[in-house]
């Protein structure tokens, strides 16, 4: 059994509602275990022990969320070199610009994450279009992660 780990800050609520439809398309494929957090819950053991991860943040300032930098400053040093290839998906709601998608690509090259699917991004809450590809993300992480 694979288990995806999907790490999110959420304040207005359409990250959140990202990270449920993502989880939803992990939990669709057989023996698939996901675990859902919010980014300044989630910890070292937590991504240690998944088999693959998704990471999802809204965009402030063209940058990703405080809380989802805090998870990835807190969890660097204790993992270096034990998450290199570990499947990675990444999402990022935001209200007309999503280049935050640029820093979490960034810190998960850092963490030598292999990047799975494109990253999705997600005008407000997420429509029918967005939630397709958010589900579908999600397949993809639980696959590689079986």
């Amino acid at each position: 059994m694979g288990t995806v780990l999907v790490v999110f800050h959420s304040q207005g609520g359409n990250t959140k509602a990202a990270a449920e439809v993502l989880a939803e398309g992990a939990r669709a494929c057989p023996n698939t275990q996901v675990v859902v957090k919010e980014a300044l819950q989630a910890n070292t053991d937590d991504l240690l022990s998944c088999d693959a991860v998704a990471v999802g943040t809204p965009d402030y300032f063209s940058y990703m969320a405080g809380g989802l930098k805090d998870f990835f400053d807190r969890t660097f040093y204790p993992t270096q070199g034990s998450v290199t290839d570990k499947p990675c998906g990444i999402f990022v709601t935001h209200g007309g610009g999503g280049r935050a998608v640029d820093s979490v690509k960034s810190i998960c090259a850092t963490f030598k994450f292999k990047v799975v699917g494109e990253p999705v991004l997600v005008k407000n809450t997420p429509d029918d279009e967005a939630r397709t590809r958010l589900a579908n993300l999600g397949r993809l992480l639980a696959d590689a992660a079986t």
